[in-house]
């Protein structure tokens, strides 16, 4: 009998109405394409095949050189900013402008090119399918879904083939360009400050970031009712969409304030507020976004508030973002036990960053694979790889997994922040709403304060070193918002209501990194936060140094100062080669064990390591010239006894709660050696 003229394959799930190839979703009905002219109609369809194929591959070509090009001028002009030392408009700025340009060249430049292209109807289905075999002729052929096209746009779609090349799959941006994004910010974190104000960066990063959605949640439905109030609202916009708006704008990402502040040499408790916040607030605002969505009350009514399902949602937050966590730390000790058992690697720099290339990576794609979010596991795979495989890399493997991180980082930032300004023009399924674009901004705002200012008063509170209020008006200031937010705007544009959000973030994206970014420095001047700091020296100088160290001990996180003890006793020595031997910390009965775990580089390794990797990577408190009643001498050689002595013959405590103190900011100048610490005292004139 004749074949079917259409039929689908399993659907991996319904999305929105299917498109076949360039438009139109559903499948030729009939698909009744005569077939007469014999072997040379079938000759000449070949011919025509491979030439789309063909001009297909050129486009393609065109496209990704198109970006090339973008990030190249870019770069050329980032060089010529810094040569002028401009600073009112950032490397980022400078990317999404060219993207505007060249957005207007192809979305107005360019002819037409698939007006041949035509439109079919069928009415056999109700449902969208993933994937669609379609017999014409006798041949069938394979279409996938793209998503969705409201029919007034139809033939805006179909005008150019270039505009759909250059309108990349959302899954590009999360699998390929985000994780090199995140996996540096762990990578590269300063310790030093970071840990110092650990309890404010994680009441910023997780209270702060579910008061900022959940406030711009419901200033946006009051905007949203009052939207359809006046007769402006022309689609379904749920409660449920006020709030993933609000998780998706409540990534922050001041990249362009946090560049001036190095720039500057900013206040470092100042910058390690922001970047700490910044950091996990990505982290969070994803996980609080997936935990919105898989909001689902039983009933009729799947909109309506549900406190069981309520309760699931927390549930599911609390679950992804754990279980992210404890994968990408397992990742990172996993990667750790390999650089430490095959230390023949060393032999072999290149396979060795290979290798620490692919495991950073597969940390992602793995979390992703189980149901989890990449972004927390790989930022917690770089914090821990930072702290625990960096160790055991040899000398050439560190600066190359620096410099490689680095410069994916950049490259992915820069054509993320390309792209915005391509989408712009480039994007197909744009909804500008004046009132809703304004309400955003304003809940913003709102959201923001009532999220720096309440939460700093009662910081406040608990701490020593209080956060000014110049320090919150710039925290309110630096709110920026980027690649994430833009992330995870464009990870679903299927719906009315998602199409707007994601034209919304787009501008605030831009108002943001232009203008709140070109007032960091004078704002700075405004504020009278103080520039040109060593990012080493603890903030006010005292002549005291006990007073110094009492008040490093006291500002230090109690959760950091619990968790130190055990892992530079145990953890270190374990997973790294450097930290005080086990014979010295685990007790007699265990000496075989210990024996067994302790690397004998612990010992003997005398190669000294750069002062800024040891703060950039290391914890300078495991570099201790005593580890318990054993002494490791500069020339590798240990002995028994309870104090160190210093160049000038005084005696000076070591134990781990002192290479804390030492670690956290004490004004001893240090020459650091790996498994080695010499102290010299400052003298009061220094």
């Amino acid at each position: 009998s004749e074949p079917s003229p259409c039929r689908r394959s399993e659907p991996r799930r319904p999305i929105s109405p299917l498109l076949s190839r360039h438009g139109q979703p559903l499948p030729l009905p009939g698909a009744a394409a005569a077939g007469g002219g014999g072997g040379s109609s079938s000759a000449m369809e070949e011919l025509a095949t491979e030439q789309e194929a063909e001009e297909s591959h050129r486009q393609d070509s065109v496209s990704l050189l198109t970006f090339i090009l973008l990030l190249t001028l870019t770069i050329l002009t980032i060089w010529l900013f810094k040569h002028r030392r401009v600073r009112f408009l950032h490397e980022t700025g400078l990317a999404m402008i060219y993207g505007l340009i060249v957005g207007v060249i192809l979305r107005y430049g360019t002819p037409s090119t698939s007006g041949h292209d035509k439109p079919f109807s069928c009415s056999q289905e109700d449902r969208p399918f993933t994937t669609l075999l379609v017999n014409v002729s006798g041949k069938f052929f394979e279409y996938t879904l793209k998503g969705e096209i409201s029919p007034g746009k139809i033939h805006n779609v179909e005008q150019n083939d270039m505009l759909r090349k250059v309108t990349f799959d959302p899954e590009v941006f999360f699998n390929i360009l985000l994780p090199p994004i995140i996996f540096h910010a762990g990578y590269s974190l300063k310790k030093r400050h970071f840990f110092r104000n650990l309890g404010s960066i994680l009441a910023y990063a997780f209270l702060g970031t579910a008061v900022s959605c959940f406030i711009i949640g419901n200033l946006m439905y009051g905007v949203v009712k009052l939207m359809k109030l006046v007769g402006q609202l022309s689609g379904k916009f749920y409660y449920t969409d006020c709030l993933l708006f609000g998780a998706i704008i409540s990534a922050t990402d001041p990249v362009t304030v946090l560049a001036i502040f190095n720039e500057l040499h900013a206040d470092v408790d100042l910058y390690a507020l922001l970047f700490g916040e910044s950091v996990l607030n990505d982290a969070v605002a994803i996980v609080l976004s997936s935990s919105i969505v898989a909001y689902q009350p039983t009933g009729e009514n799947t909109h309506a508030f549900d406190a069981a399902a309520f309760f699931k949602s927390v549930g599911v937050f609390l679950g992804i973002f754990s279980g992210s966590f404890m994968m990408g730390a397992v990742t990172g000790v996993v990667t750790a036990l390999i650089s430490f058992f095959f230390t023949k690697l060393h032999c072999f720099p290149l396979l060795e960053t290979a290798l620490f290339f692919l495991m950073s990576w597969s940390t992602f794609l793995l979390a992703e694979a189980c149901g989890f979010t990449g972004v927390v596991a790989v930022l917690f795979c770089g914090i821990t790889q930072a702290h625990y495989t960096y160790n055991n890399l040899s000398v050439e493997s560190r600066s190359r997994t620096k410099q490689l991180f680095e410069v994916l980082h950049f490259l992915a930032e820069n054509f993320i922040f390309s792209y915005m300004g391509l989408a712009l023009f480039t994007f197909q399924k744009h909804i500008f709403s004046p009132v809703f674009i304004i309400g955003a901004f304003v809940a913003i705002f709102l959201g923001r304060a009532a999220h720096i200012y309440p939460l700093s008063f009662l910081l406040n509170l608990g701490r020593r070193h209080k956060i000014s209020w110049n320090f919150q008006h710039m925290m309110m200031f630096s709110g920026l918002r980027g690649a994430m937010a833009f992330a995870l705007a464009i990870r679903d544009t299927a719906t009315y209501s998602h199409q707007m959000m994601f034209s919304t973030t787009l501008l605030i994206v831009f108002f943001t990194v232009w203008i709140v970014g070109g007032g960091t420095t004078p704002m700075l001047s405004w504020l009278n936060i103080r520039v040109g700091v060593d990012p080493d020296q603890d903030p006010p100088p005292t002549n005291d140094n006990s007073e110094r160290r009492n008040r490093t001990k006291q500002e230090s996180a109690w959760l950091f100062r619990l968790w130190y003890s055990f892992d530079h006793n145990y953890l270190k020595p374990i997973l790294t080669h450097s930290g005080p031997p086990l014979t010295t910390t685990l007790p007699s009965w265990c000496g075989l064990v210990a024996h067994c775990l302790t690397s004998p580089q612990v010992y003997d390794n005398q190669e000294q390591l750069r002062e800024e990797d040891s703060d950039f990577i290391l914890n300078d408190g495991d570099l201790t010239v005593t580890y318990g009643d054993t002494t490791i001498t500069a020339n590798g050689s240990s002995g028994p006894h309870t104090a160190t002595t210093s160049l000038d013959g005084r005696r000076t405590k070591s134990n781990s709660e002192e290479a804390l103190e030492r670690d956290l900011g004490a004004a001893d100048h240090e020459v650091t050696s790996r498994g080695t610490r010499l102290v010299f005292p400052l003298e009061d004139n220094a």
